[in-house]
């Protein structure tokens, strides 16, 4: 548990720099890990645990760990020094996962790079000769499959540590073990869709809400509001604020990989297009292609799009169809409606004003609207659902916002995709003339 002798910060020191607080937890607890590989072996120490434990310690913006302390502050005006201390370790342990996360991202991905550093599997793959290794991976992707459990362990032991009382630590240990799931089954939704070869705005939605929506932001909001013991309807404002906030923060995402300058994302752009990732902006762009009389943007699509071996004329082709069909203008307009949302529910929430305002900054920042103009008007809005049996409005693109629904009981919502004056887009999977929608399910940058 956390211990007593270790004083925990003051709820407005954390208010300041809820990231360094959370490090602050993190160089504690994973010093004596780190040493404890090494005593286990002097090599997984130096190269796997020690790698681990700076990267978890020093990378990144830790959204998800802020989330999580803004989940409980709005939740508690003035959180006692114990329950700082065990939102700090949660925070933390949320952490841990999210390295577990994009460890096993990169190996899946092949990734060359990782917040601009070559990424653990590349690290580890030049300390032995080329095709080293047992197995189809090799020793560098091999070694990093352990590190990503490695990190998982230190998650699990760090979520253990913050020993919240009784009456919460049923709750949250739930909501725990479901983030956990959700983030699993999200990045396995990824894999398929990209195996598959899928461009349905259905699997994408739902891929997006799995893999990072709930994950990234309405988990750990929730998280934070069951460790102030918050009242029902806090808890849904903040489910239905972060469901928002989460589904714009993945949009966003796959518009920097497509996009994105990659001395500031970290990451080389364009691979979201080579490993063809089933995201929203992609379902739009081939649906919207494959309305057209003249087949060439589709044929530039499905030319470029999932080919590993594309080249910069291919990737600028497909960036140039995107931008043409709308598909990205309707992508950045629905990121605004969903912050938006997001807002308008954070806004209802009780507290203190400049809590309130805390929480709507990080929220844009995740989704990557802060200080921007407001979107032009989207040729083909992409609108989410106003409510069972609720018609369609005139020339929308009608999907999913995946709104984690009260206990976790509600579908995801649809995803019902009608271009101006057309058919509506449908999944891979819909028959002909139907709409698509997602089943119900029951989530890094």
């Amino acid at each position: 548990m956390v211990r007593a002798q270790e004083q925990p910060p003051d709820w407005r020191a954390a208010d300041s720099q809820p990231s360094a607080a959370v490090a602050e937890v993190l160089d504690r607890l994973l010093a004596p890990r780190v040493a404890e590989a090494a005593r286990l072996d002097a090599s997984f120490g130096r190269r796997v645990a020690q790698w681990l434990a700076t990267t978890t310690r020093g990378g990144g913006r830790r959204l998800r760990s802020a989330f999580v302390w803004w989940g409980l502050r709005v939740s508690c005006p003035a959180p006692a020094p114990e329950t700082v201390a065990i939102a700090l370790t949660v925070g933390a342990a949320v952490e841990l996962l999210q390295s577990c996360a994009l460890v096993q991202d990169d190996v899946m991905d092949d990734s060359p790079l990782r917040r601009g550093r070559p990424a653990l599997h590349v690290l580890l793959g030049s300390t032995r000769p080329a095709g080293a290794g047992a197995g189809a991976l090799g020793f560098g992707q091999s070694a990093a499959v352990l590190a990503g459990d490695l990190a998982l362990v230190w998650a699990e032991d760090t979520f253990a540590t913050a020993d919240p009382p009784p009456e919460v630590a049923g709750p949250a240990r739930r909501l725990w073990s479901v983030l956990r799931a959700e983030m699993i089954a999200g990045q396995y939704l990824d894999l398929a869709g990209q195996a598959d070869g899928t461009h349905s705005a259905t699997h994408a939605l739902r891929t997006a809400v799995l893999k990072s929506g709930r994950y990234s932001v309405a988990r750990p909001l929730e998280l934070g509001a069951v460790l102030a013991s918050a009242p029902p309807e806090v808890r849904r404002g903040l489910r239905a604020a972060g469901s928002a906030a989460g589904l714009a923060f993945q949009l966003r995402d796959d518009l920097l990989a497509v996009w994105g300058d990659a001395a500031r994302t970290g990451k080389p752009t364009g691979e979201d297009i080579r490993e063809g990732k089933p995201t929203l902006l992609a379902a739009l762009g081939f649906a919207r292609a494959a309305e057209r009389s003249r087949g060439a943007a589709l044929a530039v699509l499905r030319r470029g799009y999932g080919n590993p071996a594309a080249g910069p004329a291919e990737l600028a082709a497909v960036r140039e169809v995107l931008e043409e069909t709308g598909a990205r203008r309707d992508i950045e307009a629905h990121i605004a409606r969903l912050v938006r949302r997001a807002s308008a529910h954070v806004e209802a929430l009780p507290g203190a004003p400049e809590t309130r305002a805390q929480l709507l900054a990080l929220v844009q920042l995740a989704a990557g609207t802060a200080g921007l103009p407001p979107p032009p008007a989207p040729a083909h809005p992409v609108r989410a659902e106003r409510g069972p049996g609720s018609p369609p409005a005139p020339g929308t693109v009608r999907t999913a916002v995946a709104h984690p629904g009260t206990e976790d009981r509600t579908s995801h919502g649809r995803a019902d995709s009608t271009p101006h004056g057309r058919r509506p887009l449908r999944s891979a999977a819909s028959p002909p003339g139907t709409h698509a929608r997602p089943s119900t399910a029951e989530e890094p940058s």
